[in-house]
């Protein structure tokens, strides 16, 4: 059966029909698969919105454009409503998450240069890590997406259980994820943390090797959101609840194995024309480049990821705190505003939908 002829799973049915164009961005990863699933099989369009995709090339210039009014909503790393609330990076908006997008879904790729001197019989762990770096001549260069985001916190969290300081011990800068394999490849750097295809791209292209996944540092972390400007919500409100149904159906589709080629068909088409499914399809499988399955609770997931947690987005609150990129005096209320469940709600009463289970709360300390 075509792609595009393919239904949703149930009819995302709403009150009121609205004629006026969203203007959703997102940067290409495999994760942004709701908002392109919701487009590309009519769920947006069921609930009788027009949705102008945009695919950004960077998670700056998605911030930009939702700060300064270039887009109405968009696909956001998790830390990026609570930045925008707090002015980080010196650019101030608030923003309200109406669901999330996806857990988990990150990899850690170190060059070959590095990956050799790693047992590879011997899963990774923080003390191993610390191991290599200090056995190295200077610190190494590893590539974040952005400064606050979940592979930058996660990866300091998770460098600092092994003794390291991120600061000190290594070389932190950002790069677009899909430019790191690209920049790995060219010894530019010598490793890199973003998410999925990009890892498995990196890896398949012989650029470096997979390491760790995020989901293995805390397993079920929240990853990304779907969000809207605060006036947009306030003048559109029933357009934010149509779109914010739309994601939660489409991220039930997602996560149904029946659904699985269909899926890879979509996210080649309107993200990835120049990958290999397989490697597309590696995310979705739970498996690493090298045929690692990963444990269940470390893989890429969609629907239990839609409801915004603000005790989960808290965890990344106090990162901000304990690597001092917060200033002092930002209230705890105010950084996590953006992360009101309101949205969600009303979008899923609508659509009799359950509140997912809870993943764990934080990783281990």
């Amino acid at each position: 059966m075509p792609v595009a002829t393919l239904a949703p799973p149930r009819p995302v049915l709403l009150s009121e029909q609205n004629s006026g164009l969203l203007r959703l961005g997102f940067v290409p990863l495999t994760d942004a698969a709701p908002l392109l699933v919701a487009q590309e099989l009519g769920m947006f369009a069921a609930t009788g919105l027009r949705v102008a995709l945009s695919a950004e090339t960077s998670w700056a210039a998605v911030r930009d454009k939702i700060a300064f009014g270039g887009l109405d909503a968009a696909h956001l790393l998790g830390p990026m409503p609570i930045a925008l609330a707090c002015g980080l990076g010196g650019v101030r908006r608030r923003l309200v998450v109406g669901a999330g997008l996806g857990l988990n879904g990150n990899r850690l790729v170190l060059s070959n240069a590095l990956a050799g001197k790693l047992d590879p019989a011997i899963p990774l762990t923080p003390e191993g890590f610390a191991a290599l770096v200090r056995g190295l001549q200077a610190p190494p260069r590893i590539a974040v997406v952005f400064p606050f985001s979940s592979h930058n916190y996660l990866l300091r969290h998770w460098v600092a259980l092994g003794g390291l300081n991120p600061d000190q011990d290594l070389h932190l800068s950002v790069l677009p994820p899909s430019r790191a394999g690209e920049a790995l490849a060219a010894g530019e750097i010598d490793g890199f943390c973003a998410g999925e295809p990009w890892g498995s791209e990196a890896a398949v292209r012989g650029a470096g090797h997979v390491v760790l996944s995020s989901g293995e540092i805390w397993a079920g972390h929240p990853e990304k959101m779907l969000a809207f400007s605060e006036d947009f919500v306030a003048t559109r409100r029933e357009e934010t609840i149509a779109c914010t149904a739309a994601v939660i159906a489409a991220a039930r589709w997602l996560d149904d194995p029946a659904n699985r080629d269909d899926a890879v068909a979509i996210l080649r088409a309107r993200a990835f024309p120049g990958l290999a499914p397989e490697t597309i399809a590696l995310a979705l499988d739970g498996v690493l480049p090298d045929g690692t399955p990963l444990p269940e609770e470390a893989r890429l997931r969609f629907r239990p990821a839609t409801l915004p947690r603000a005790d989960s987005a808290d965890w990344w609150l106090r990162q901000m705190r304990r690597w001092g990129h917060l200033p002092a005096g930002i209230e705890e209320a105010e950084a996590l505003a953006p992360y009101d469940d309101g949205l969600w709600r009303d979008a899923a009463a609508r659509l009799a939908e359950p509140e997912p289970a809870p993943s764990r709360p934080e990783p281990q300390a």
